[in-house]
C-alpha cells in the first residue's frame, strides 16, 4: 500500500491568516500535538522573517523527535544560513526553499527573466545542500506556470540536489482534472522525478482544495501539504484532516494510507482553534460540531436502526468519544490527575496542582465541570509561556442601566508593579471597559475584531473573549477566559497589549545585541 507523507504548515502558512498571532510557547504546544498526531513534516515557521519566528523554529526543532522539522527560506543565502542556525540540531535538518515560476510573478513581483529564476533556484538548492540533507524546493504559483518551463527548472533543481519538489496551487485557481493532469505530465517528463518526493500544496479560494489534493495524489504526489482546520491566508489551505479521513474511509478505492493517528484529530483541531482564535464552522467536514449531528426525523430513525445508514465516519475515529462523567467540587486530586492523563496531557505535579486549584475555584461557581472546561484548564497549564504580563488586570466594575450611561472602573497592575485605577464611559459596557483600558495602557488603540463565545453548554458556561486590535500602529491578538464575559473581555484586551509590548521588547533587544 502506497504511503502519503503529511507536511503540516499550520505554524507557517496557517499563521499567516489575518488575525492569527501565536507566541513561541503556543507554537511549541501545537508542534507537540502535531507530533502526537503523526505528521511527517512540521513546517515550524519562516526563521529569517523575525526573531520570534527564529526562536519558535529553533525551540521546536530542538524539542520534536518523531516528526521532521523544517523552516521556510527564500532563494537568498542569508535566509538559508538563518534557517540552518534554527534547524541544525534537529533529528533530520530540512529546509523549504521557494521561488515564483509563473509568468505574472516573475515579471511583476520578482522582475526577473525565466533564465534568472532558473539560476536563482539552482544556486540556492546547491548552497542549501551543503548544509541540509533534506532540501525541498517549491515553485510558487506552479499551477499558473508554463508546464514546459516547470519541467526545465525541475530538471535543474533535481540535478542540484533537491530531495522534494512542491507544485503549489498558490492562489487556489486549479480544478481537480487540471491539477491532476499537471502532476501526470511532470511525472512523465521530468528527469529523475522517481528519485525525489513530489508534493502538492493547495489553497481553497474556489472551495476545491481537498478535491485538488486528492487528484494530485491519484496522479503521483507522494506528499501533501496543508493545515489543521484548513486555516491560512484568504480562504485557507487544504484541511489535512479531510484528506486523511477521506483516504482512510475510501481505502477500498484509493488503496493509500497516511501515518496519522486519526484518533488525535479532534484534540488537534480543538487546540489549533483555541490558540489561534479561529472558530471552526459548525458544518466543517470531519471536525465541525455538526459533523455527526442528525436532526431530520428520517435520518434519526435510520440511525437508531443502524448507524451506518447515514454515518460513514464514526465520532470515535477522530477521537470524539462519549464524554465521561463530569467532575465537580467534591472530586479529588487523584481523579483530576487521572482525567488529565486520559485526555492526553503530560503535566508535572506542580502544574497539576496549579490546574487543580483553578478547577476548585471554578467548581465553586459551576454546578459541574465539563470536558471542554477541563481542556482549557489543562491547555493553559501545559503551555509554559515565557511571556510575563506587562499589565495585569486587578479589578473591573461596570455600572449599566438602559437609561444610564455605561461606566467602567478598572484597576490594573502597571509595568512598575503599581496599581492604577481609571474610569471611563462608553455607549455600552464593553466599549466603556475598552475606553478605560486605553487610558491605562497609554497608547492609541483601534479594535479590529472582537468576539465572545461560550466554552461548553449551560447558563454557567465559561466565556471566552478574543480581541484583535492595533496598539500604536501594530496589530496584536489577545484572548482569555472567565465566567463573566466582561471580565474575559478586559483580560483578552490586556493580553493583546502585553503580547505587543513583549514583541517590541524582543525586537529592541535583538537590535541592541546586533550593534
Amino acid at each position: 500500500m502506497r504511503k502519503i507523507d503529511i507536511f503540516d504548515t499550520t505554524l507557517r502558512d496557517g499563521e499567516q491568516a489575518a488575525g492569527i498571532n501565536l507566541n513561541t510557547a503556543e507554537k511549541l504546544e501545537i508542534a507537540r500535538q502535531l507530533e502526537r498526531l503523526g505528521v511527517t513534516i512540521i513546517e515550524a515557521g519562516f526563521p529569517a522573517s523575525s526573531p520570534g519566528d527564529f526562536e519558535a523554529v529553533q525551540q521546536i526543532s530542538n524539542t520534536v523527535q518523531d516528526s521532521i522539522v523544517t523552516g521556510l527560506a527564500r532563494t537568498v543565502q542569508k535566509d538559508i544560513d538563518t534557517t540552518w542556525e534554527a534547524i541544525k540540531r534537529a533529528e533530520q535538518p530540512h529546509i523549504h526553499i521557494f521561488v515564483a515560476t509563473s509568468p505574472i510573478h516573475m515579471e511583476y513581483k520578482l522582475k526577473k527573466t525565466p533564465e534568472e529564476v532558473v539560476e536563482l533556484a539552482v544556486e540556492s538548492v546547491k548552497y542549501a545542500k551543503k548544509k541540509f540533507p533534506l532540501v525541498q524546493w517549491s515553485a510558487e504559483d506552479a499551477f499558473r506556470s508554463d508546464p514546459e518551463f516547470l519541467v526545465r527548472i525541475m530538471n535543474k533543481v533535481i540535478a542540484a540536489g533537491a530531495t522534494t519538489i512542491n507544485i503549489p496551487d498558490t492562489v487556489g485557481y486549479a480544478t481537480p482534472a487540471e491539477y491532476g493532469a499537471l502532476f501526470k505530465y511532470l511525472k512523465e517528463n521530468v528527469t529523475g522525478i522517481d528519485q525525489i518526493k513530489l508534493s502538492a500544496h493547495c489553497h481553497n479560494d474556489l472551495g476545491m482544495a481537498t478535491a485538488n489534493t486528492i487528484a494530485a495524489i491519484e496522479n503521483g504526489a507522494d506528499q501533501v501539504e496543508g493545515t489543521i482546520n484548513g486555516i491560512g491566508e484568504r480562504a485557507g489551505n487544504v484541511a489535512l484532516e479531510e484528506v486523511a479521513v477521506a483516504l482512510y474511509t475510501r481505502n477500498d478505492f484509493y488503496n493509500l494510507e497516511t501515518e496519522l493517528k486519526l484518533n488525535e484529530i479532534k484534540r488537534t483541531s480543538q487546540l489549533v482553534s483555541r490558540l489561534t482564535g479561529v472558530v471552526i464552522q459548525p458544518n466543517k467536514a470531519v471536525v465541525g460540531k455538526n459533523a455527526f449531528a442528525h436532526e431530520s426525523g428520517i435520518h434519526q430513525d435510520g440511525m437508531l436502526k443502524n448507524p451506518e445508514t447515514y454515518e460513514i465516519i464514526t465520532p470515535e475515529l477522530i477521537g470524539e468519544t462519549a464524554a465521561p462523567l463530569a467532575l465537580g467540587k467534591h472530586s479529588g486530586r487523584h481523579a483530576f490527575k487521572d482525567r488529565a492523563v486520559k485526555m492526553g496531557f503530560d503535566l508535572s505535579d506542580e502544574k497539576i496542582n496549579e490546574a487543580f486549584e483553578s478547577f476548585k475555584e471554578l467548581a465553586d461557581r459551576k454546578k459541574e465541570i465539563t470536558e471542554d472546561d477541563l481542556f482549557v484548564l489543562f491547555t493553559n497549564q501545559q503551555i509554559e509561556s515565557v511571556d510575563t504580563p506587562v499589565y495585569e488586570l486587578k479589578d473591573v466594575q461596570v455600572q449599566y442601566g438602559t437609561t444610564n450611561i455605561p461606566t467602567a472602573t478598572v484597576s490594573v497592575i502597571d509595568p512598575n508593579g503599581e496599581e492604577i485605577r481609571k474610569a471611563e464611559t462608553g455607549s455600552g459596557s464593553v466599549e466603556a471597559i475598552f475606553n478605560t483600558l486605553e487610558v491605562l495602557v497609554q497608547g492609541k488603540v483601534h479594535i479590529l475584531d472582537y468576539r465572545v463565545s461560550s466554552i461548553g453548554k449551560g447558563r454557567d458556561a465559561l466565556g471566552e473573549a478574543l480581541v484583535n486590535l492595533s496598539y500604536n500602529g501594530q496589530a496584536s491578538t489577545g484572548r482569555d477566559i472567565a465566567q463573566d464575559v466582561l471580565e474575559a473581555s478586559a483580560k483578552a484586551y490586556l493580553n493583546a497589549i502585553n503580547r505587543q509590548l513583549i514583541r517590541t521588547d524582543l525586537r529592541e533587544n535583538n537590535k541592541t545585541a546586533s550593534l
